[in-house]
């Protein structure tokens, strides 16, 4: 079975929008789990734009699930990360100027320093995983690494126009996943989802997690995110029993 981990990074977007304490995505995170989650993911960017550090190390101590806790590969967010102890850890690329992540992290141009953090982490008894593009060469260098799991970007499967596009991008998706496993890599998949369009997504045999934000942050809105959750959950269950 797929499971699901939820980012919960846009309840920290709409509380900083006022610099205030609400809404609290650490208990919009209990909330998460109680509809059946299977883990709390955040990012905790270098600009600080939504995630603060208190979030962290509450959500920490607080979640019952797993705290996979994305990051750059910045000598300030590591320190961060290894006192703040989450059980994962996945390496993202950043720039300051995005309004979220646009690719996979390039592995193969900065191995030495990916893999340095990848020994660090894991000599320290917390799970790494890689956010790349569904590529070959990036899916090997990551395997070189030493890294226990690779994150598949589907945003440009998620962004693509038309039909031919789509499934052209999600056949890069199956093919990566294929070779990842092939490799004795754990495979997860994330970014752009939502409830249409991860439908064939969950299709795909051998993905582990998909983590997905964005989508059900918004969706909560109108249904409020337990039943937000839920029905993502029940989505990703009904499609795997189909396949």
């Amino acid at each position: 079975m797929i499971k699901l981990g939820v980012n919960v990074d846009h309840i920290a977007t709409l509380r900083q929008a006022r610099r205030g304490k609400f809404p609290d995505p650490v208990y919009g995170a209990v909330l998460c789990e109680l509809a059946g989650c299977d883990s709390i993911v955040c990012h905790l960017r270098e600009d600080r734009r939504h995630i603060q550090e208190r979030d962290v190390f509450l959500l920490k101590d607080v979640i019952k699930t797993k705290l996979n806790l994305e990051m750059a590969l910045s000598d300030e967010i590591i320190e961060i990360a290894l006192k703040a102890k989450p059980h994962q850890v996945t390496f993202v690329p950043e720039r300051r100027e995005e309004l979220t992540t646009e690719g996979g992290l390039n592995v193969k141009e900065n191995f030495k320093k990916v893999s340095e953090a990848v020994k660090l982490f894991k000599n320290h008894n917390i799970a790494v995983s890689l956010f790349i593009d569904p590529d070959f060469e990036q899916i090997e260098a990551s395997k070189e690494t030493g890294t226990d799991f690779i994150e598949l970007h589907t945003g440009r499967y998620a962004d693509a126009e038309g039909e031919e596009e789509r499934n052209k991008e999600l056949e890069k998706i199956v093919k990566a996943v294929e070779y990842g496993i092939s490799k004795g890599l754990r495979v997860n998949a994330g970014h752009g989802l939502d409830y249409k369009n991860v439908v064939p997504i969950c299709k795909i045999k051998g993905i582990e997690e998909l983590n997905i934000g964005y989508s059900i942050i918004g969706r909560a809105i109108f249904v409020g995110i337990y039943q937000a959750v839920k029905e993502m959950i029940e989505i990703i269950r009904k499609s795997e029993k189909e396949n």
